[in-house]
């Protein structure tokens, strides 16, 4: 491993391509930190330090914007949004291009039509931005947050300078993942997305010790953790990143067969491949569907439960148990949040798995699965597969969506812990390590030098998915 590291360095293009993307990250966590203008500092850290194990929705929200986004809206910084403008419009994108007749054909015209695609992208981000503004500047000028220094509130000054740095800031955000893309290693918008999730680390660290009962003699410390926790949460980690990465991997190769050609004296084609398929096809997106949905049922039976006046009716009674049965970790909460992610699993699979468009193109190459006819055939062959599939995929990401709530509730680990053992954090992280390390992989065996995955003498095969 320490070889491969310095062979890294020992090439000029890929020595070059890691240090711009270093600098550039170096450069994002720098403007993480600049404070936003007008905005009262020290109250700001006293409600982060309150919500930090906030199970309320507005405290979620902000945990589940803070790992998504790579910004944070407990601090008040120019970054607070992060890239998630850019990151919706990008799904707003996605999701049209299926049912837009006129983006579908401009998204198979190639590389011109997804430029044009990533244009229009960059221009729906400013207005997603200066919503979000708007709504964030609106909380923290409420009655309720009062975050706004006195000189600077409701007036126009804060407000043509709140959305004009969080704006800039998304924008900015959203310049370095294109630069890191076009001079570095790596999607740029996903590894400032792991470099948000991975600086989180020091703070569940330091969390985790202050909380961990370090004494063996058995004398009562008032501390939930003991050491006998500690070790669960190493080998839980450990387990759960391999799962991660087995299943990201994995997938289901269904045999192609080439059809032969003769001509002249020669026999062309004929060879046998494979089309992959992957299990877990959706990714991190129906976690992050669903999680966002779970966030409207605790807001709005709380506001119902509170109407109510805690009356004795039925009325008040059915709505104070679903109420209290929607809270963060309990049992109706989990059951639909499971619902939802194998509901977007499917979904999200529908909307990016075309087997129609694929069984032609196989057709349109001289390319047909044995014992299946070209055309419909091959696209329902197709269909029924990924949808068995996306099954297993959707079991997958339930587990892991299930496990920071469990170990959070059930062990008394504070959710800052708890959230690095699944969800969405842990499966960005590891996907972009993989990507990275694919990457670094193809770069090093273009020029002879073993991969991080070699043996000894630099012989070895690059990360290839599993089968299943």
């Amino acid at each position: 491993m320490f070889k491969t590291l310095i062979n890294i360095f020992r090439i000029p293009e890929l020595r070059n391509k890691v240090l711009f993307t270093l600098f550039m990250l170096a450069i994002y966590r720098i403007g993480y930190h600049v404070p936003l203008p007008g905005v009262d500092q020290t109250k700001f850290a006293e409600l982060s330090q309150r919500t930090q194990d906030d199970d309320s929705p507005a405290g979620r929200l902000s945990q589940y914007v803070a790992l998504f986004s790579g910004g944070d809206l407990s601090q008040s910084t120019i970054f607070g949004l992060g890239i998630m403008p850019y990151i919706s419009a990008s799904i707003i994108f996605q999701l049209l291009t299926t049912v837009v007749p006129a983006l579908e054909k401009l998204q198979k015209e190639g590389e011109t039509g997804r430029k044009k695609i990533q244009e229009w992208t960059r221009y729906a981000t400013i207005p997603l931005c200066l919503v979000q503004s708007i709504i964030w500047l609106t909380y923290m000028q409420g009655e309720g947050a009062n975050l706004v220094m006195r000189d600077y509130r409701y007036t126009a000054t804060f407000w043509i300078m709140g959305l004009s740095a969080l704006t800039a800031g998304c924008i900015f955000l959203m310049w370095l993942g294109e630069q890191i893309d076009e001079y570095g290693l790596g999607n740029g918008i996903s590894l400032i997305i792991m470099a948000g999730i991975i600086a989180r680390i020091p703070a569940a660290v330091t969390t985790l010790a202050q909380q961990t009962d370090f004494n063996l003699g058995g004398e009562n410390t008032g501390k939930d953790i003991t050491l006998g926790k500690i070790v669960f949460l190493i080998v839980s980690f450990v387990f759960i990143v391999g799962g991660s990465i087995l299943i990201t991997q994995a997938q289901r190769r269904i045999p192609i067969q080439q059809a032969k050609h003769t001509r002249g004296r020669r026999v062309y084609g004929g060879q046998r491949q494979y089309l992959p398929l992957r299990v877990n096809h959706g990714g991190v997106m129906p976690i992050i569907f669903a999680q966002s949905l779970m966030l409207f049922p605790g807001v709005f039976l709380g506001w119902i439960a509170g109407f109510s006046g805690g009356g004795r009716g039925w009325f008040s009674q059915f709505f104070n148990f679903l109420n209290a049965e929607f809270g963060y970790g309990k049992f109706l909460y989990v059951l639909l949040e499971l619902a939802l992610i194998y509901f977007f699993s499917y979904f999200w699979t529908t909307v990016q798995f075309q087997p129609k468009e694929m069984a032609n193109q196989l057709r349109d190459y001289g390319s047909f699965i044995p014992g299946l006819r070209p055309g419909k055939r091959t696209a329902d062959y197709l269909e029924k597969v990924m949808m068995r599939i996306t099954y297993v995929g959707g079991a997958f990401l339930c587990i892991i969506a299930v496990v920071p709530t469990a170990i959070s509730t059930q062990m008394h680990i504070p959710y800052l812990v708890a959230q690095f053992l699944g969800g969405t954090g842990l499966l960005i992280v590891v996907s972009v390590a993989l990507d990275m390390i694919q990457r670094i992989e193809a770069n090093l065996l273009m020029r002879n030098y073993g991969g991080f995955l070699s043996g000894p003498g630099g012989k070895g095969k690059r990360i290839k998915g599993r089968q299943y």
